[in-house]
């Protein structure tokens, strides 16, 4: 599988990757954001909600955990942030259920072993005054996402 590395200068960057992943999105799919307090995983994942046509107030899951939202395509998407979990058992609790098509996950190590397969991972790192990112495929959908994205 084929990584995707990207320089993203600064916030309009992040929201063109995020508008760019939300116009090819598989009909499932499964992304762990990785990166350092302040990287922008909840920019981006941010960014992918509102590309989708989410509307309203997108929340940070800091403190909830999660945050659902309905998509007017159909389906749910779920933005989980696992920092303030200790344990993945934890994840039992939470009702991640139901018709869920996007699963947008910050923290996802303290999760292991409680959250789907990632089909798409992607790392999120500070340089300079912008985001060094890297799109890491883990599955055939998380590929060929990724190639649909280079093609157009």
């Amino acid at each position: 599988m084929t990584s995707t590395n990207l320089l993203l200068e600064d916030a309009d960057a992040t929201a063109e990757l995020g508008a760019r992943l939300a116009r090819h999105l598989p009909q499932r799919a499964v992304v762990h954001l990785h990166g350092d307090l302040g990287a922008g995983k909840s920019t981006l994942a941010r960014a992918l909600l509102r590309a989708l046509g989410v509307t309203g107030t997108i929340r940070s899951p800091t403190y909830t955990l999660v945050e659902q939202y309905p998509l007017p395509a159909g389906g749910v998407a779920l933005h989980l942030d696992l920092y303030r979990i200790g344990d993945p058992g934890e994840l039992e609790f939470l009702g991640l259920d139901g018709e869920i098509r996007l699963w947008l996950v910050e923290w996802p190590e303290r999760g292991q072993g409680a959250l789907p397969q990632a089909d798409l991972d992607i790392e999120l790192a500070v340089e300079g005054a912008g985001r060094r990112c890297r799109l890491r495929p883990n599955t055939g959908t998380g590929q060929a996402w990724l190639n649909e994205m280079a093609s157009g």
